[in-house]
């Protein structure tokens, strides 16, 4: 064994220095292109914060929820009443809080926003049980 020469080992530099250049290349087109994908989610500028704006934003996802708006992933109304009771109950607790410290018009437009939604809540029917199979059912005594 003294005839065989331990084996070499080869350091290759060169894939160093091509990712060091495409990382540099990356950060130049980065540099280059200032939009963000914060710019891209939302492209228009955003409507500053207000209370109407609030309550808007509670009784939309109300209506969507009682299946009156079509999911937008989807293109489905469905109806889910406990999630528009909640938005609904979070509205009413915003009048509750907020009495005697609104504008004439915001009180008239959440009071008018809750009476709307209330109404509609109570028109969304209930979703039907879910349908159990006769084989399902079976009683725990057995007869002779």
């Amino acid at each position: 064994m003294a005839d065989e020469e331990e084996p070499k080992i080869i350091v290759d530099d060169d894939w160093k220095s091509q990712v060091e250049q495409e990382k540099e290349q990356l950060k130049n087109q980065e540099a280059a292109e200032p939009s963000s994908d914060a710019e891209e989610t939302f492209p228009q500028e955003m409507p500053p914060a207000s209370f109407p704006m609030l309550v808007s934003t509670l009784a939309t996802q109300a209506m969507a929820s009682m299946g009156m708006l079509p999911d937008p992933r989807t293109g489905q109304a469905s109806a889910h009443k406990p999630m528009a009771k909640h938005f609904i109950d979070t509205l009413g607790m915003l009048q509750d809080k907020t009495s005697g410290n609104l504008a004439e018009e915001e009180s008239t437009m959440l009071r008018d926003t809750l009476h709307q939604l209330r109404m509609a809540y109570m028109a969304v029917p209930d979703a039907p049980p879910p349908e159990s199979k006769p084989e399902e059912k079976k009683s725990s005594i057995e007869l002779p």
